[in-house]
């Protein structure tokens, strides 16, 4: 029984650290429903080499004017690498959204560096999409992309 109270413990003190380490500028989070939406757009995005992974690609793609779904961690330190991200998504018209941890994000995108940021777009890098997959993405895609919409606009 004592176990269990120690385990309870360690839950807890777990939840403090993850509050504690989000960061203040992290609006719009996302609830629980929409990260795991948007997780698993990702991981699709991913699976069809839809998906841009790090702040330097992410800025690159969206200054050369790609469209996409940016997706930003919440609990990255020194905040000041991502604090540019929000106000450069917002100039080129692309939707954001926070998530609160770096590690899902990453697992999210197959790879197992943990990462600040990625880009979701409807084009591959290399390649085209059949019309079916691209079909499925786009939905899920647009699925997402209003959520974020919605949620954008609440905060605000």
């Amino acid at each position: 029984m004592g176990s269990d109270t120690e385990a309870e413990k360690s839950i807890q003190k777990e939840k403090k650290k993850f509050a504690i380490s989000l960061a203040p500028i992290a609006k719009p989070l996302a609830g629980k429903k929409l990260q795991k939406r948007t997780f698993k757009l990702i991981q699709k995005a991913a699976a069809k080499k839809c998906l841009k992974r790090g702040v330097k690609e992410v800025v690159k793609s969206i200054r050369r004017g790609q469209k996409g779904l940016c997706v930003i961690a919440g609990n990255i330190s020194p905040i000041d690498v991502i604090t540019h991200l929000p106000i450069l998504c917002e100039e080129a018209g692309v939707p954001y959204v926070y998530v609160p941890s770096k590690e899902d994000l990453a697992q999210a995108g197959a790879t197992k560096r943990p990462t600040c940021c990625v880009l979701v777009m409807l084009k591959p890098a290399k390649g085209d999409l059949t019309a079916e997959e691209l079909e499925k993405l786009k939905t899920d895609y647009e699925q997402v992309s209003d959520d974020i919409k919605e949620l954008a606009t609440s905060v605000i």
